[in-house]
């Protein structure tokens, strides 16, 4: 675990062995090989069948991979909307009932309707 995330992941298992559970807890590990993951925890308290707290059962999934398909298609859309805000032509969008939800610069210098209108 590395040093900045130490006390958070301790503060979690501790809070779990308090019977304070944690979901979706997110830090980064570092492997051996210098190689960083980011792992999404989830920390619940382990108890016997009195219900006495015995332990902690720590789950954690790699989303390393995830937050980089969630960061390349943010960069994609914020490309796109770069790319219709700035576009020579007037572009908008509308809804299922025919109501305007979309409209570029463009669009609204042609027209004089903001796109807030």
């Amino acid at each position: 675990i590395q040093p900045d995330y130490r006390k958070s992941v301790s503060d979690v298992l501790q809070n779990a062995l308090a019977g304070n559970e944690t979901a979706n807890f997110e830090f980064v590990l570092k492997s051996k090989q210098g190689e960083t993951f980011t792992v999404l925890l989830n920390a619940t308290t382990r108890r016997d069948g009195k219900g006495n707290v015995t332990g902690v059962v720590g789950v954690g999934q790699d989303i390393t991979e995830l937050n980089q398909v969630l960061a390349s298609s943010k960069r994609v859309a914020d490309d796109l909307t770069r790319l219709i805000d700035t576009a020579n032509a007037p572009i908008f969008g509308i809804d299922t009932f025919g109501k305007v939800t979309e409209w570029n610069a463009k669009a609204s210098s042609l027209l004089g309707y903001s796109k807030d209108e």
